[in-house]
Formats: structure tokens, sequence, C-alpha cells
């Protein structure tokens, strides 16, 4: 008995010991100055409680660069340019179902967004490769949809790249703002 005893304290020692210094090895990376955020479309639907019918037709994970007392558009951003629609991987959107984008019909999925700034206009891009870093592997060729829409700028700068949505008649505009610019996307479903 006196055996057993010594042999099961033994062990739990040594797994002790085995799991202390797994962890201890472990290095987590540094927290990423452009964070994760995600925005849904209706914007509650995931806070919507039990019974509630509220369903997501839209979820954008993306990246949240900052402005941080750059020039952004037609500087760090250049007109003309494809750029990722935020930062580090490729922003994705999934629909859950079926939308109208620009007269295009998109079944539900989940594709990419990437965008051409310019000073008066801007060109969304709706993408079906998804899981890239960037806009360094962009394929034109994958292109969903390309939309023209017009710039609005701000009287004040928006120091997050960020995204939302607002309702309209039969759908929802998806909106950007970063710096002192915006754009509105019309999403119909």
């Amino acid at each position: 008995m006196r055996n057993i005893f010594i042999i099961v304290f033994a062990l739990f020692c040594f797994n002790a010991k085995a799991q202390q210094s797994a962890s201890a090895e472990v290095k987590f990376p540094a927290a990423d100055p452009s964070p994760a955020d995600i925005v849904y479309f209706p914007l509650n639907a995931p806070k919507a409680k039990a019974g509630d019918p509220t369903k997501p037709v839209i979820k954008i994970v993306y990246s949240r660069p900052q402005k941080k007392g750059r020039d952004i558009f037609g500087v760090l951003e250049q007109y003309g340019k494809v750029w990722r629609f935020g930062a580090n991987e490729s922003t994705e959107v999934r629909f859950f179902k079926k939308v109208n984008i620009g007269g295009k019909k998109i079944k539900p999925g989940t594709y990419s967004l990437f965008a051409i700034p310019n000073k008066d206009s801007w060109t969304i891009i709706v993408n079906s490769e998804t899981d890239k870093w960037g806009a360094f592997t962009y394929n034109q060729a994958k292109d969903i949809v390309r939309v023209n829409v017009p710039v609005k700028t701000l009287s004040k700068p928006i120091e997050y790249f960020s995204l939302t949505f607002t309702e309209i008649n039969g759908g929802a505009n998806l909106i950007m703002g970063w710096d002192r610019t915006q754009v509105e996307l019309p999403i119909t479903f």
C-alpha cells in the first residue's frame, strides 16, 4: 500500500512539473495594434435573447487600423490601388441569405471585401477568395462584384477604421469611416 502511495505521489509531482514547464515555455504574441472587430446587420443580432426572432443577415470580421496623426487616403492608402478594407487579414463578409449589391445577386456564403479608394469615389469589391493576408495576393479574376460609391468628407477625423450598418428600405447600408472619409455601400435582400 505504501508503494502504491509513493508511485501515485511521484506521478502527480512529475505531471505537475511537466505542466508547469510546458506552460512556462509558451510565449504569447503581443496585442495587435490594429485590433480585430466584428459588425453585424442587424446590429443587435449577436445580442438577441432567447425567444427574440432576430437573426443575422450580414457579419463582417475586420481589423481596425488607427490614424495615429497620419494622412490616410491618398497617402498611406494610395489612390487607385487595391486596399484590404482594414488591416491585417483581408476583411471578410458573410451573407446569411441572398443579397443584392450593385445589381448583382450574391448567394449566401463568406467573401472578402476590398476597396480602391480615390478622392471623390471608391470602388468597393466583393471577392470570392478568403483567408488571405492583406491585398498582396488579391486576384481580380475572383471578383464577384465591383460597385462605385461616392465619398463624403467628414468635418472631424475618425481615429480607428470603423464599419457599421444603417437600415434602408429592403436592406442596409454598409458605412465605412476613417480619417475624414466616409463611404456607403447599399446592400438589399
